[in-house]
């Protein structure tokens, strides 16, 4: 009997403590545990949205006019040599890019305020392409959008604010240079805030099944916010498992007594 409830006992701290291959493995689709996967051939084709960042109130822009027009004339130049050989760091990128006010707008000298906002970097870069071509000799205009970033926090190897290096980011990649999730992330409920707008939108995300590449959240917004919370099996595995040689001699000694006290009645 003493042998039997031994081995309950370690059985239910191991079986207790386990994370499966199910809860582990991410975008699963029926082939977790499946063998013979099928090789050098295309299983599942996915359609993509066309996702494209548009520019809101406070983002940071990077803009720059080259020009064959001479630096004494050029209305845009605003240190360029200093920018270039400045690193876009998070710091003096508040510093080099262009603010979008509460407006939407960027202001330029004899031209006055530029609607920004609703525009992606790319309609942004034709608009002022068009209105640098009326005072500038062959212009070539640059925009960046520099200060895109999303939060992890929770069970992410890396918590904090990733910033990236380019808008069309799906949620895997940001992830990955978060340094990926820890063993014991629950990747089946992964609350996403999400500012649009002037609101805070809350949803859930299940990176456990393959069908996350079709949904709407599959590429990273400005701001977002992703919280990974930890499986049920953390605290066994963060503070137990650490004494689990400790708490299986705590219970033999305990199981050998009450055997002792028993034979002696």
């Amino acid at each position: 009997m003493t042998r039997i409830l031994w081995l309950a006992a370690c059985a239910a701290i191991f079986l207790s403590s386990c994370v499966t291959n199910k809860k582990y493995t991410l975008l699963q689709k029926d082939d977790v545990n499946v063998k013979d996967l099928p090789k050098d051939t295309v299983v599942r084709i996915y359609d993509l949205d066309n996702y494209e960042y548009r520019i809101q109130p406070e983002d940071n822009i990077s803009v720059r006019f080259e020009s064959l027009t001479p630096e004494e004339y050029d209305i845009f130049n605003r240190n360029m040599q200093q920018q270039q050989n400045q690193n876009l760091s998070q710091g003096n990128a508040i510093l080099i890019g262009e603010l979008v006010d509460p407006q939407g707008e960027i202001t330029y000298p004899v031209i006055g305020k530029v609607k920004v906002s609703g525009l992606t970097v790319y309609e942004i870069q034709n608009k002022l392409q068009q209105i640098a071509d009326q005072y500038l000799d062959s212009p070539v205009v640059k925009v960046r959008l520099i200060n895109f970033r999303f939060t992890i926090l929770g069970e992410a190897r890396k918590e904090g604010t990733v910033i990236l290096g380019n808008n069309r980011v799906n949620y895997m990649e940001a992830i990955g240079l978060a340094g990926g999730l820890t063993d014991l992330a629950d990747k089946k409920n992964l609350k996403l805030i999400r500012q649009i707008n002037g609101k805070a939108e809350v949803r859930y995300l299940n990176l456990l099944d393959e069908n996350f590449i079709n949904s709407p959240e599959y590429f990273v917004h400005q701001n977002d916010i992703l919280i990974v919370p930890a499986l049920r099996q953390r605290p066994y595995q963060t503070y137990f498992g650490k004494n689990l040689s400790l708490v299986i001699s705590s219970l033999s000694l305990l199981l050998i007594t009450i055997t002792l006290i028993n034979s002696t009645n």
